[in-house]
């Protein structure tokens, strides 16, 4: 079953499921309160069918879980390495350690935006120096600038 057709129907249902009181879900849908016809209403066969539906999702949700994933990431690659396939043995074995928390993916990206034009050399050595982690050399002299 789909959502229902009618869409004070379907948000009334959808309130039920997230466990609201039928008085509250009925307003919420759009209707003046009314306890007797949100009792009403909850008691209606497709509105009980959708709630159902609801709910038979939800648990199937839950049962996904990093255990489960990690159990057929193993089989995957198992079947993988016994078919020579060892491309996708990697990559299922890549997935699971993600899943383990074991593997992260991680760039780190520093833009200094640095103008070389308005620092001095020895301030964009320094720059260099601590962008590539290696020592840098002393600035070049301009020996025109000596006194």
């Amino acid at each position: 079953m789909t959502a229902l057709t009618n869409a004070k129907h379907e948000k009334f249902a959808q309130e039920l499921f997230k466990g609201k009181t039928a008085d509250e879900a009925y307003q919420i849908a759009g209707y003046r309160p009314s306890r007797k016809n949100a009792s009403r209403l909850k008691a209606k066969e497709d509105i009980r069918s959708r709630i159902a539906e609801l709910q038979s999702a939800s648990s199937m949700r839950v049962e996904i879980t990093v255990a489960s994933l990690l159990q057929e990431a193993g089989e995957i690659q198992q079947a993988a390495k016994e078919a020579g396939q060892h491309s996708a043995a990697v990559a299922a074995l890549t997935a699971k350690a993600k899943l383990a928390g074991l593997w992260v993916d991680k760039a780190e990206n520093t833009n200094r935006n640095v103008d070389p034009a308005r620092v001095t050399d020895a301030e964009l050595a320094a720059v260099v120096q601590a962008d590539s982690g290696e020592r840098a050399s002393a600035p070049p002299l301009d020996t025109s600038k000596l006194n």
